[in-house]
């Protein structure tokens, strides 16, 4: 269970404690299925809260306790990047705008748009649809971030990115990526499907512009990974719920 409790420790604000330092390589196969548990957790906030007050509401106060249970981790990934991505002129000064723990104002306006794309996704589902969709989300967003460490390559040798690389094996890291694919089937069925390609199309979109621009990924790439894909997801779900049901409905 170390590796399982090394990226709860990770990935959330749960008070956590290991008899050691959590291994990286034992660690991140397991980000889906922590991403799955957040998912469930956020889930069944969204379905007691929309029974009490409307879904707008609702799907605010979700979205904002699932930056509060994550620490604004991935957000900060993503608003780092766009900041470096949009705003650095070559590679070296990207890298430095990454460094600086400061956000511009491309970082603000990704890490808002994020949030407006999540809270209007839920917004017009349903609750129990809206609890399945965060769901597969979640468990589609680490998956996908774990799918590009496995063929990605690093952007430079040092750095959480190159760790988590470096030590990384492909057997595991496949397993893992199955168990959220996984976690996200057996909440939305065959909707997995497209709900899968949107977030390996957030995965092959982020991983190719961070080549071009940075020679490779990086730590801050990877949380940009998981927050395209979660709202890519929610997209794909409402388009969805618009026109079938989920097969345990």
């Amino acid at each position: 269970m170390q590796g399982f409790l090394g990226a709860l420790q990770f990935l959330t604000r749960v008070p956590v404690r290991t008899a050691s330092a959590p291994s990286l390589t034992r660690s991140v196969p397991w980000f889906p299925v922590v991403g799955a548990l957040v998912g469930t957790a956020l889930g069944l906030v969204i379905l007691g809260l929309g029974e009490v007050v409307p879904m707008p509401v609702a799907a605010a106060v979700t979205v904002v306790l699932g930056v509060l249970l994550t620490g604004a981790f991935h957000e900060d990934g993503l608003a780092d990047v766009a900041d470096a991505f949009a705003g650095g002129w070559d590679r070296e000064q990207r890298f430095r705008i990454l460094a600086d723990p400061l956000h511009g104002s491309y970082g603000v306006a990704a890490l808002s748009g994020s949030m407006l794309v999540r809270i209007a996704c839920l917004a017009v589902l349903t609750p129990p649809v809206a609890a399945a969709g965060l769901l597969a989300a979640h468990s589609l967003g680490r998956a996908a971030a774990v799918g590009t460490m496995t063929v990605a390559p690093t952007a430079k040798p040092e750095g959480l990115g190159a760790d988590y690389t470096r030590t990384l094996r492909r057997g595991p890291a496949l397993i893992g990526v199955l168990a959220g694919l996984a976690a996200a089937a057996l909440a939305t069925g065959w909707w997995v499907g497209p709900l899968a390609l949107a977030a390996a199309a957030a995965a092959v979109v982020v991983g190719w512009l961070a080549v071009r621009k940075l020679g490779g990924i990086t730590g801050d790439v990877l949380g940009a990974v998981e927050q395209v894909a979660e709202c890519l997801v929610l997209v794909v779900v409402t388009a969805l719920a618009a026109r079938h049901q989920l097969w345990w409905r």
